[in-house]
């Protein structure tokens, strides 16, 4: 796929997979907006991909789980002059453990950056996408949105929240000409573990970040609503369809239960 001539703005660029949409989207030709609260991470990655693409790349340092921020961005997008054809929601965090004892303003952060910023960012570049007849969003759900998850009740839930969302929004923005994609990975090798921990790692290997870029790109080239990525991640999947609920929530809890020391 080709974005020459288009601006992809890109949240949680400064590590991750967010860096590797950052990478694969400059290598396509696309200029960038890369959006994360670590400036010099962000910096960093700007002039890698200046030097390796000869891209524009403008880095907007902001917190998204702040309330306004989603309006920020949009002042400093207008203020760069940029016109957005790619926006990627893949900004979020996890928690673990049980939620009677979670840091309750962590877990209102959790939902504004999962759910609300998503929400935000996609109301106020969506509608000029339509106006041009093009445009594409991508919006990273997790193969947690596929059950409850006890221990990461909150988190699942965020996800949940995110493909719903974005399935009902590919059917809206299709016949305007815009693609919208949900990608939903399973665990996979970037610093989110460092924050939720490592006893919140499912079962079986992690996959790397550039393998959920590409498994993006099928999914848009495809047309379709969402994509799992990885063969096994979309086998577990599909059992949560004809596993009873009550052993669904059990099995998913079971995987993420914390290490009793």
């Amino acid at each position: 796929m080709d974005f020459t001539g288009q601006t992809a703005l890109i949240t949680g660029a400064s590590t991750g997979i967010g860096a590797d949409y950052a990478r694969e989207f400059a290598a396509r030709g696309a200029d960038l907006v890369l959006v994360a609260r670590s400036e010099d991470k962000l910096e960093a990655l700007a002039v890698e991909l200046r030097a390796r693409h000869g891209r524009a790349v403008d880095v907007v340092a902001v917190d998204l789980s702040r309330p306004g921020a989603g309006q920020d961005v949009a002042a400093r997008v207008d203020a760069l002059g940029r016109t957005i054809d790619v926006l990627v929601n893949n900004a979020g965090f996890g928690t673990h453990g049980a939620l009677a004892d979670a840091d309750v303003d962590r877990l209102v952060e959790q939902v504004r950056l999962n759910c609300a910023a998503v929400v935000d960012l996609t109301r106020r570049f969506l509608p000029a996408m339509i106006g041009r007849g093009r445009g594409t969003v991508v919006n990273v759900a997790s193969t947690a949105a596929f059950q409850p998850v006890p221990h990461m009740a909150v988190y699942a839930a965020t996800k949940a929240f995110v493909l719903s969302f974005s399935e009902a929004l590919w059917a809206e923005a299709k016949p305007a000409g815009v693609r919208v994609l949900a990608v939903c990975p399973g665990a996979t090798e970037t610093p989110f573990f460092d924050v939720v921990g490592t006893d919140a790692a499912a079962v079986g290997r992690r996959r790397g970040t550039a393998q959920v870029v590409a498994t993006t790109l099928r999914g848009l080239r495809r047309g379709a609503p969402s994509v799992i990525d990885g063969p096994a991640n979309a086998a577990l999947a599909g059992l949560t369809r004809f596993t009873p609920r009550r052993a669904l929530i059990a099995i998913a809890g079971r995987a993420v239960a914390p290490k009793v020391s």
